[in-house]
């Protein structure tokens, strides 16, 4: 059997203020296949957001070990870590994050051009991507001239363009209407078949959760299994 993608082994991160602490994750042990979906349920407050960072190198953890696509995350300096972030992981977030002073086009092939890729080939893996994505028509729109499930598509292909093994999506329905949650939500739910990338996404939505194909929920620090 192929090692998991994804393993973390006695994960524990705390929060403190003051004399009060609270332990977000409490020895949590997790793992992942390549090309799946999984999900992390749970409430506001819950730590969703600070195990998906801390899968992505944004947040440093206390003790345990998390290994996320042959790197030990606990044992790599910041200069590795940046690499880590630019060639592994692809990050979606709740609101868009995309340039208001570029089309969309632009806004996809940028961590390409951030990469060091030529300017023609950044360009090809964009409009690849657009297409993919539903929005080869909308290229050449700015931000302000899409809707708000359009621009969270763009955010989807900015994130898949330098070809990440995995992508953290952290509420990425939680800013739009129904019919637009949908689409990204059928969206997501592609991903692996249609570029190979593993997905890790939290949210509070239920439904949203429905489309892992293993699913967990999180709460007081404790990650509990609901499908597998």
């Amino acid at each position: 059997m192929n090692d998991p993608i994804i393993s973390c082994k006695s994960l524990t991160k705390t929060f403190r203020s003051g004399a009060e602490e609270l332990k977000i994750l409490d020895a949590v042990n997790f793992e992942l296949r390549k090309g799946s979906i999984c999900t992390v349920l749970g409430p506001s407050g819950s730590g969703k957001s600070t195990f998906l960072a801390i899968l992505g190198s944004l947040e440093r953890f206390d003790s345990g070990t998390v290994r996320v696509s042959g790197y030990d995350l606990g044992m790599l300096p910041e200069k590795s870590l940046h690499i880590f972030r630019k060639e592994i992981i692809g990050f979606v977030f709740q609101f868009h994050f995309l340039l208001n002073d570029f089309t969309a086009l632009e806004n996809v092939a940028l961590p390409r051009y951030v990469a060091g890729i030529p300017r023609a080939e950044a360009w090809a893996s964009a409009r690849k991507l657009l297409d993919l994505v539903g929005l080869s028509e909308r290229a050449a729109h700015y931000p302000s001239q899409l809707s708000g499930g359009e621009r969270q598509r763009v955010a989807i292909a900015r994130a898949l363009v330098n070809a990440p093994a995995i992508v953290l999506a952290d509420e990425p329905t939680g800013n739009l209407d129904a019919a637009s949650a949908k689409e990204v939500t059928d969206l997501i739910r592609e991903l692996p078949s249609a570029t190979g990338t593993t997905v890790v996404l939290v949210t509070h939505d239920a439904e949203l959760a429905a489309v892992g194909s293993t699913s967990y929920s999180l709460k007081g620090g404790a990650l509990e299994c609901l499908r597998s």
